[in-house]
């Protein structure tokens, strides 16, 4: 027998495991329209308020902080848009849909993120030789308002950043906008006990190092799904090794997993069974066990009999020019 979990609903078209990916939900599948207008009114709201009391209190930091909010907010649009389009169905045009604009709008939110610490850090250096006067106890309530705000609008996608890299992005920009109200609030009660004004500046680099370092995962693992690389929640090997131990299969050759969103990975694969096709039962079982085991939803099996030497295109081997002696 193979080493599939058994199920009693077989009444699916043979090939709806892949032939139809948008119907898979993710298992964590959240409707979070709501939750992103919620975040992007709160935080406009407050981007306005910020730079008006910052005026008052002539306090640049405050007014710095407001462009930075701004960033995050545009940053929360790109993060609901590429969330609307991953919804899309697949047309003639785009086969997959538009699902992997999830990758890309994390992707733009983890660039985004550092160009915004570095902006920050570049600012906070500057301030080191000549801190301004600023008055600490707008900076303190601003400060403390903008953590509720951004607090609360991270809170509502902390359970999506889990498991969603475009979520994760959203939720990493409130999160720092959070951090930084926070560094605000601190610095502004040191400051109104010290008139050590250069505290200001030396905890906004303080933030910024905290942000980069969380930053830079979503960055790097950005980068490896826009390059088609398995997504970091899948085994290769284990995957590999439980298709060659299901009964029939000989052999197993074009292995090819990757992401098609943030949410939904893909998986080709040729499987060389000497005794020919086993029947649509076998092939649905099977797909359903990667996706139960694997979370591979969009799984596309082709089965062989291995009569001729099959080989994918992109594994042939590298030959190189001999050298010339001189």
């Amino acid at each position: 027998m193979p080493p599939i979990p058994e199920h009693a609903d077989h009444s699916h078209k043979p090939g709806d495991q892949h032939s139809h990916p948008h119907k898979h939900k993710h298992a964590h599948h959240v409707d979070y329209g709501s939750r992103f207008l919620i975040a992007i009114i709160l935080n406009l709201g407050f981007v306005v308020t910020e730079f008006i009391f910052g005026l008052i209190a002539n306090s640049t930091a405050l007014m710095a902080d407001a462009g930075h909010n701004l960033s995050d907010v545009l940053g929360l649009l790109l993060a609901w848009g590429a969330s609307v389009l991953a919804g899309r169905a697949p047309n003639q045009r785009f086969t997959y849909g538009l699902r992997s604009s999830s990758i890309l709008a994390a992707l733009a939110n983890a660039v985004l993120l550092l160009l915004v610490c570095g902006g920050i850090a570049w600012e906070s250096i500057h301030r080191f030789a000549a801190p301004p006067v600023v008055v600490s106890s707008t900076m303190i309530w601003v400060a403390a308002l903008g953590i509720l705000i951004n607090g609360f609008s991270a809170w509502l996608f902390m359970r999506g950043s889990q498991h969603d890299l475009n979520i994760r992005g959203a939720y990493l920009h409130l999160l720092a906008d959070t951090a930084v109200s926070l560094g605000v609030v601190i610095s502004g009660l040191v400051i109104g006990l010290t008139a050590w004004y250069w505290l200001d500046p030396l905890v906004s680099l303080i933030i910024v190092v905290v942000i980069v370092l969380g930053t830079w995962s979503l960055f790097r693992e950005s980068i490896q799904l826009v390059l088609f690389a398995v997504p970091k929640q899948v085994d290769l090997n284990k995957v590999a090794v439980f298709l060659q131990q299901q009964t029939g299969v000989e052999a197993i050759h074009d292995l090819h997993i990757w992401a098609m969103s943030t949410t939904e990975t893909a998986l080709t694969v040729h499987l060389v069974m000497p005794t020919g096709y086993p029947g649509d039962v076998f092939m649905d079982d099977l797909a359903q066990a990667l996706k139960t085991q694997f979370s591979i939803a969009h799984s596309t099996l082709q089965i062989e009999q291995g009569t001729t030497a099959h080989q994918c295109c992109l594994h042939q081997p590298v030959t190189f020019e001999p050298l010339h002696s001189h």
